[in-house]
């Protein structure tokens, strides 16, 4: 009877850890390029067609309150990928690099038995702190002309390798980013383009903004093929597919902005049977969130790593609505303009904003400059300047773009392009204190500097892999 017990626990162990093993989800992980989180209809976007996504959507959890940290393409993907704020792991500006002690997704889900793959745009550095494994057909370059055409080919091959494990696996999209050239704009007639508020009329920026609605429309359809492909591997129950669009477009006030238009994100969480389909959440998610979350879905324990973010497993499992209090941001502008230090936090409904150096003059130079034949930079916003000296719209448009206060306030739950600013109204004074206490602590505790960090000298230490400021780091 005592050996016949002692068989009856092992095997009991046996089956319990092969059905831990099946639990185990695989993990794919869409990630766009500069796009506008509410240019999309799932956000209340009234132009772009995403049947795609739309149909994904029904399908999964939509995060209503979804943020990242930065908005320019690499801080923020080595914020989703280490589980770590910009100053933590280093990326604190775009074309930099984190600290080469970094960890990210491999170190964290190998050793669980899983295979970590990135297909398309990788876009951080250094090698050794992102060592993901690479994986063909899709461009790893977003500013080609015209983008290579995608082959499924090495994708399938990479989920499908070997059945005995899990897979995570990152296809970060090269669109929309600029240029604009790929899709068909003649869909989006300019005349009947419905341009944000934050955004002025001109029939250059309603022509512009028709090729970037073409792009988020290619960029659907590449959704659509990646999710069809993984259906075809038969292993679509078991994956937890993530998308999301990244930091917002390259038109003022999103990208390269701590406005909600550029930190603001979509995210939408499918897992069939497991993450309720077809509902929303207010829950507050940040980039931050998403690598303990996973390797929490793993069986690792979040808590024993170096996270800045938390798992929000119950909040994919539908047990609560409710996951942190705050998300920040931050943004430095060297290299893409002359230094503009910019901070900011959010509650999901008030959002402070802090500019360091209200002084001096915003400048982005991608944007409002021109350097050789000018394939990415923005030929609209010369129709800005030409138009505000007989519209005051779009005269208050520039001015706000390039002349900043010192302090931001918006009540953006009912202003969702942040265009009344309430920082100096006595009614508001509690929100703004309040806000304004939690981000100084949280900067104080990233060991953030503020205006030093927003230099050449601090970038230039960061590539040299010898980074000035940090949590753990002092000059």
């Amino acid at each position: 009877m005592r050996l016949l017990l002692i068989l009856c626990s092992l095997l009991s162990l046996v089956c319990s850890n092969h059905s831990q093993a099946r639990e185990k989800p695989n993990v794919l992980i869409i990630m766009a390029d500069d796009c506008t989180y509410n240019d999309l209809p799932l956000y209340g976007g009234e132009n772009a067609l995403t049947p795609n996504i739309d149909r994904l959507a029904a399908q999964s959890l939509t995060f209503n309150r979804a943020y990242l940290s930065e908005a320019m393409c690499q801080p923020c993907r080595a914020e989703l990928f280490s589980g770590q704020y910009p100053m933590r792991n280093g990326c604190a500006w775009n074309h930099s690099a984190s600290r080469s002690e970094t960890k990210s997704l491999p170190h964290y889900l190998s050793p669980l038995g899983y295979r970590v793959g990135i297909a398309g745009k990788v876009h951080v550095k250094p090698s050794q702190a992102f060592p993901f494994e690479n994986v063909a057909g899709f461009d790893k370059n977003c500013v080609r002309n015209p983008t290579q055409d995608h082959d499924l080919g090495e994708v399938a091959q990479f989920m499908t390798r070997d059945s005995a494990e899990p897979f995570c696996l990152v296809v970060a999209l090269v669109e929309p980013h600029v240029p604009w050239v790929m899709g068909d704009a003649s869909q989006y007639p300019p005349k009947k383009i419905k341009l944000p508020p934050n955004i002025a009329d001109t029939p250059r920026t309603r022509e512009d903004f028709g090729r970037y609605l073409a792009e988020v429309t290619y960029m659907d359809g590449q959704v659509g093929d990646l999710l069809s492909a993984l259906e075809r591997t038969g292993k679509a129950d078991n994956t937890l597919v993530l998308f999301t669009s990244e930091q917002g477009a390259q038109f003022p006030g999103c990208k390269w902005t701590n406005w909600d238009t550029g930190l603001h994100t979509a995210l939408v969480a499918r897992w069939p049977g497991k993450v309720p389909a077809g509902k929303r959440t207010d829950a507050i998610i940040q980039y931050a969130d998403i690598a303990p979350t996973l390797l929490e879905l793993a069986g690792g324990k979040p808590e024993d790593a170096e996270f800045d973010g938390t798992s929000f497993v119950k909040v994919l499992k539908g047990i609560t609505d409710e996951h942190r209090q705050f998300a920040y941001g931050v943004h430095n502008n060297i290299p893409e303009g002359p230094a503009y230090p910019i901070r900011t936090i959010t509650d999901g409904k008030y959002r402070y904003i802090q500019n360091l150096t209200p002084g001096e003059m915003y400048i982005e130079k991608h944007l409002m400059g021109i350097n050789g034949k000018g394939a990415l930079n923005n030929p609209y916003w010369q129709s800005w300047v030409w138009d505000s000296s007989t519209s005051p719209r779009t005269y208050g448009l520039v001015k706000r773009y390039m002349m900043r206060p010192s302090e931001e306030l918006y009540e953006t739950a009912v202003d969702p392009y942040e265009l009344d600013n309430l920082a100096n109204s006595p009614e508001y004074a509690n929100q703004k204190k309040r806000l304004f206490n939690e981000l100084t602590r949280w900067l104080k505790e990233q060991g953030d500097p503020g205006i030093p960090q927003d230099t050449f000298e601090a970038i230039e230490a960061a590539r040299r892999g010898e980074h000035l400021y940090g949590p753990s780091t002092t000059k």
